[in-house]
């Protein structure tokens, strides 16, 4: 074989190469993944940025290895997995008792919009209007942390 066929077979193989890698965009519909630019149009599906996605195929016409497919999972937890549950439940349970006691405090303190006046607020009108704002501002926190702990609880199996 000459130089000149060895660089015209190089040059089909890299060809036969980078023709074999397609750049495809890839489209996100709902929690499916689609290459399909028409089926995607219908479905509204949204362009995955920077989804560029290289295929290669094999070289040769042999058969595609095996991979082995993933263990089935099981449809019920394992003792370990029930453990670790009943942890995270019997934190959060004790976080929320935490959360409702301070909530419960706040709001004692807070007297129904009257808190009961310092000396140095009687004296300071302005610093009794920053400590009521600042207990309303407490009192929403606790119960949006109130709200998201009950969440997780209602979450956990």
């Amino acid at each position: 074989m000459g130089q000149k066929t060895g660089r015209v077979l190089w040059l089909a193989v890299c060809w036969g190469a980078s023709a074999a890698a397609v750049a495809q965009n890839i489209y996100r519909c709902g929690n499916e993944y689609t290459n399909q630019a028409r089926s995607a149009k219908e479905r509204d599906c949204k362009l995955v940025q920077g989804g560029q996605l290289t295929i290669v195929h094999g070289a040769g016409g042999g058969s595609r290895a095996a991979t082995p497919s993933p263990a089935p999972i099981s449809p019920r937890p394992n003792e370990a997995q029930r453990a670790r549950d009943s942890d995270a439940r019997a934190i959060l349970q004790a976080e929320l008792g935490k959360a409702q006691a301070e909530l419960a405090r706040l709001q004692a303190e807070y007297n129904d919009g009257n808190p009961q006046r310092s000396a140095l607020e009687l004296r300071n009108p302005q610093g009794y209007l920053q400590r009521v704002d600042a207990l309303q501002a407490d009192m929403a926190r606790q119960q949006g942390d109130i709200a998201s702990i009950q969440r997780e609880l209602n979450r956990l199996p």
